[in-house]
This record gives C-alpha cells, structure tokens and sequence, in this order.
C-alpha cells in the first residue's frame, strides 16, 4: 500500500460522495482562467472520484486521472465513463506508469502534495517538470490544518513549495488563499499554479 493513500481505500464511497458534492467551478474559480481552452492533454494526479476529469472531459480535453487507491478508481470508472478519460493506477513521487517523458497542457494536483514526506515532495516535482508541454501549467493546493486520524499528511509551505519548483525549472504564475470548500473552519487551503521557466 502506498503510504499517502492510507485510510481512503475503506472510506472510498464515503470520500466520493464529498468530493461529488462540491462543484468542479467552485473548487477552482481561483484559477479557472489558467486552465486551457482549446482541446488539449491533461494529467489530473489523485483524481479521487473523477469529478475533475469528468468536467474537464466534458470541455473536450484528454485526460490521464491518476489514482492509486483501487477503490476510489473504481468509484471514478463508474460515475465517470468516458472515452475522454484515461484510468491510471500510479503515483507520486515516480509517476512510473507514464512515459519518462510528456507534454502534457496542464497538470493538476487536487488536495494530493500533503500527502507527500519532504523527499518525496521534492522528486514529485522534478517528475512532474518532466512531464509538461513547453507552455502547460501546474496546478495545486496546499492544505493547511489538523490531520485526521489514521491519515498521512503533511502541512507544506508555499515557500517551500515554490522553490522546490524553481529548483526543477518551473516559475510560479498564480497564488492565492481560500477557506475550505466542505466549511471545515480549521481547516484553509493555498492554491498555487507554476509555468515552465523556459516559456515566456
């Protein structure tokens, strides 16, 4: 079992109810305008029950939903059949299912990094650098608040954050706060967004 997935397998149907009740707009209005328009490719990491892929599905784009805990892809294969949609069982750090090399437009990282200890962080996102187009976006979120018990997460920094992407060639584009979307009052979250250096 992979470490960070501790605790979702048993409460799979339970967790994909939540995350089917918040809106795909209402979770990201933050950086909706990052997001591409035109068709394109999109790797959606710890896609949970599909409701993000779904969306974006939906707006004509391709997308690779990554999930590692069987029973949550289970979850997404059902409530989200689509030929638009690629199921993957993989995960960070190594993302080794995909190719050492990708162009995706846009990666999304949807309540997934504080799942990672600091080395792993770190090698997440010199894979996740491997794996845009010239022009795509990163996008996550940072949670900041108490662990749930039998969970394992991390409160990571945005400083933190940032300059492992520097490190790996990304420059940070947006960043911003929110509360929680489920009204947890302990419980606030960062929205960052990065670009490939070499890009203007």
């Amino acid at each position: 079992m992979i470490a960070g997935t501790v605790g979702y397998a048993e409460a799979a149907e339970v967790l994909a109810r939540q995350y089917e009740g918040l809106a795909f707009v209402d979770v990201h209005k933050d950086v909706l305008h990052l997001f591409p328009t035109p068709a394109s490719r999109i790797l959606d990491v710890g896609a949970g029950s599909g409701r993000d892929a779904a969306a974006l599905a939906r707006a004509g784009h391709h997308v690779v939903a990554v999930e590692p805990t069987d029973e949550l892809r289970a979850v997404g294969e059902r409530l989200h059949a689509s030929e638009r949609i690629e199921w993957l069982a993989d995960a960070l750090p190594d993302l080794s299912a995909l190719p050492a090399t990708c162009d995706f437009d846009m990666i999304l990282l949807s309540a997934v990094w504080m799942h990672l200890d600091k080395h792993e962080r770190h090698t997440a996102m010199g894979r996740l650098a491997t794996l845009t187009a010239p022009s795509a976006r990163i996008i996550l979120t940072l949670r900041h608040g108490p662990v749930p018990p039998g969970r394992r997460m991390f409160d990571v920094s945005a400083e933190e954050t940032i300059a492992n992407a520097a490190a790996a060639g990304l420059r940070l584009v947006h960043r911003s706060s929110r509360q929680d979307a489920l009204g947890r009052p302990d419980l606030t979250w960062t929205i960052l967004a990065f670009k490939p250096t070499t890009h203007p």
